[in-house]
Parts: C-alpha cells; structure tokens; sequence
C-alpha cells in the first residue's frame, strides 16, 4: 500500500466520522477535561478523510484503515486509567495490555454464624419469680418496720394497712363528717379478680344480677318484656313490667320512644329481635344474665329489684353497694352479698378468687379491707 490517500466510499466515510465522533464524546465526559476537538473535512471531495485535532496528539491523518484504527486504540489505551475506573466491565473492547488498579480484598468475610433454635430453647431457662416469705422477719423486706410508731409517717417505708371491713364502713362515715360532704351520697367498692384457671385457661368475664337484703335506690327498675303470646304479655303486666309485647315494639325502640332499665324475652321470640342488637347492645337479652326464660314472673322479680354488675377491662369489678347515710350493718350485707356471687363465678379449690378489694365513698380516699373477713369460712377450714 503507498502512502497516498486512499479513495474511499462515502459510508466507510461516515461509519468513520460516527466512530471519531463517538469516541470523543465518551472521552471527553470520562476524563472531565473536555478538550477542544474539531473535525475539518479539508479534502473530503478529493477522496482524502479528514484531518482530526484531538486532545494533545495534535492533527492527525488518517490515509487508510490501519492508521486510522492504531490512532484509535492510541487514544484509548491513553485514557484507559479513567475509563476502566468508572466502568471496568463496560470497556471489554480495550487492550489487555493496559495495566487496571482493580481494589485488592486483603481481608475475608466472616460468615455469619446460625443459631439452632432448638439449641436457644434448650439454654433459656425460664427465671421462676422469687416469692418472699417474710411473715417471720422482724420487718418486711425493703420497709422499715411492720407498722408507724407515730401518727403521721411516710407511707412507701411501711406495708399497706388492711383493715376489717366493718372498720373500713365506719372510716367512711368519719371522713364524710370531717369533710362536711353529703351523707347520702354512694359507696362504690373496687374489686380485682384472679382470672387464671389450671392448663392456662381464664374465667371468661361475666355479667350478674343480685338481690340486695338492703335495697339502696328509691325506685323500681323498669322491665320490659318480649313475648308473642298475649296470655304471657298480661302476666307480665301484672307483675310489672313497664311494657310487654312482640315485633312491634321494635321500631319504638330504635326511635327511642320506648326505653326500659332491663330487657328480657322468651326462647321463641329471639331470632326476631337480631335488629334491636346495635341499638341494646349490652342490654340485649341472652341467656348467661338470666333475661331469657319461660318464667317470666321470676325474671320479673330477679330484675325489677335486683342489683346488676359486670367485670370490666378483663378482672375489674366496680359497682356501687349503698349510699353512706345507710346503717353500718346493711352496707356490709350488701357487701357480703356481691363478693359472695363473685366468687361463686370460680371454683374455690383454686385459691382466693379477689385479690384486692377497696371500699370508698363519692368523695373520700379509697380503703383497703380484708375481703376474705367478709366471705363465709368453709367448714374445713374451721376445723
């Protein structure tokens, strides 16, 4: 091959033009430098190429293949450094001979390590909780002495005081004289329960209705009676039921013309009362309170003068037992009465069913009292 120029067709001339082009560009962004390159096409009819200042190799000229292609590969082993550290793997066209600083792992990954489970459960040993037997200490643990020598002390160093529960009644009466508040005004009791069961089960809560030997409110509760059957709903209003009937007292009721303190039904009447659900919701009849039934003058007895009360938020129950203006001896039957149905919700071979109980009136402090004064001994325990 002589060292004229060579003839070329005009799409060797393009694809060689796009090829400079290319190249020049990507150099350019890679190196942040973006020097100025130029294309002349200084004798592009006369058959030459081009003449092509790039970078600092100066003009060049291209009069075959084989220059023009060195020229190239010159260009991109020069600026191999740049391009092989942004992108190693996009540049496989490059000359291997072109030396790489790849990053050298001096250094192994540790492989994290996984733990059986089987062998976790086996080294956890569940810590049982210490129970401190401290009756026959001359102090209890972590207080300074069983109880204050003085009347007025700091209540953290020494252990709560339980009192008697006719004791707890008459502190009630004396706090109400001392801070000039009404004397008829309610007592309230606050109980907590043991819900726990054997083999992890739990006494589900539960709604009751009791007689009180010493009724506290003035007035009768209002009772209303579903039934279908007109011999049943006359009964019923005889033995006093505020209202008594069947389907059509339920749109009354959703338009709250017609209210009633209890609801109570019989068994056939039920599956027509599913719209009266939202609206009753807890007053709803079923048969765990004792308001569905064939007796309906024994329901209307249990509700018209019985005393209703429920746990709440699990094995909470607060209700109210009397007004304070009432005698010392009927507040505390009316005390026995509901602890007694409490714990009769519980087999008592389980051990003590209340686990604290507080007495207080609408105004004064809560007291503390020993609930199990107040429930009957068991035979074998007297013995």
């Amino acid at each position: 091959m002589t060292n004229e120029n060579v003839q070329l067709s005009d799409g060797c001339q393009v694809s060689y033009i796009f090829i400079y082009v290319f190249f020049g560009f990507r150099i350019c962004t890679r190196t942040k430098t973006f020097p100025f390159f130029q294309l002349t096409f200084d004798r592009f009819r006369s058959g030459t190429i081009y003449s092509l200042p790039l970078f600092s190799h100066g003009q060049a000229r291209f009069p075959d293949m084989a220059t023009c292609t060195r020229t190239v590969w010159k260009v991109l082993a020069g600026c191999q450094r740049q391009l092989l550290s942004a992108s190693g793997s996009a540049y496989s066209g490059v000359s291997q001979t072109a030396p790489r600083n790849l990053p050298v792992r001096t250094f192994a990954a540790v492989k994290a390590l996984k733990k059986d489970k089987k062998d976790n459960a086996e080294k956890e040993v569940k810590k049982e909780k210490r129970v401190i037997d401290d009756k026959n200490r001359h102090k209890p643990f972590s207080k300074t002495a069983w109880a204050p020598v003085d009347d007025v002390y700091v209540m953290r160093y020494y252990p709560r005081t339980l009192y008697d529960p006719a004791e707890a009644i008459d502190m009630l009466k004396k706090f109400q004289a001392l801070d000039f508040t009404p004397h008829n005004q309610p007592v309230y009791i606050d109980l907590k329960l043991d819900m726990k069961l054997e083999k992890k089960k739990k006494v589900d809560p539960f709604v009751s209705t009791v007689h009180l030997p010493h009724a506290f409110k003035a007035e009768m509760n209002r009772v209303l009676v579903f039934t279908e059957d007109a011999n049943q709903a006359t009964v019923a209003r005889e033995n006093g039921a505020v209202f008594a009937g069947g389907v059509e007292l339920i749109q009354p009721i959703l338009d709250d013309e017609i209210s009633a303190d209890f609801y109570v039904a019989v068994p056939d009447i039920l599956p027509k009362l599913v719209p009266l659900k939202n609206k009753l919701r807890k007053k709803f009849p079923k048969s765990k309170r004792g308001s569905v039934g064939i007796n309906v003058p024994k329901m209307l007895e249990l509700f018209k003068t019985g005393h209703e009360y429920m746990v709440e938020s699990d094995c909470y129950v607060r209700t109210q037992i009397a007004t304070l203006d009432m005698p010392s001896e009927h507040i505390f039957a009316n005390l026995q009465t509901i602890l007694v149905d409490v714990c009769s919700h519980r087999p008592a071979s389980l051990g003590p069913f209340i686990e604290r109980a507080l007495i207080a009136s609408h105004t004064s402090e809560a007291v503390w009292f020993k609930s199990e004064d107040v429930l009957p001994k068991s035979p074998e325990k007297e013995e």
